[in-house]
């Protein structure tokens, strides 16, 4: 793993873009992080309603979700508004 990415042990549910964020750190400059509900959803092989199950979800895959994000920040792969988006 990169130790210049850094990412905090926090994670909050956005229910108006039904994703989840969560933020990173490189060379001092913070990136917000999203996984959306539907990326969770195929990683539970179920449907997620409530936040707290969305959020288990979450933790279960935080691992592989900040490798991944990890890989987009270094190839540089942001939205329009600077911030990753796994989908």
């Amino acid at each position: 793993m990169n130790q210049d990415i850094l990412f905090a042990d926090i994670q909050l549910w956005d229910s108006e873009k039904q994703a989840v964020n969560f933020p990173a750190q490189q060379a001092g400059a913070l990136i917000t992080c999203w996984v959306s509900l539907s990326w969770l959803q195929k990683k539970a092989a179920q449907p997620l309603v409530e936040e707290a199950d969305i959020l288990s979800v979450f933790a279960a895959n935080r691992f592989d979700l900040e490798e991944l994000a990890e890989t987009m920040i270094e190839d540089e792969e942001f939205n329009q508004g600077g911030d990753i988006e796994i989908n």
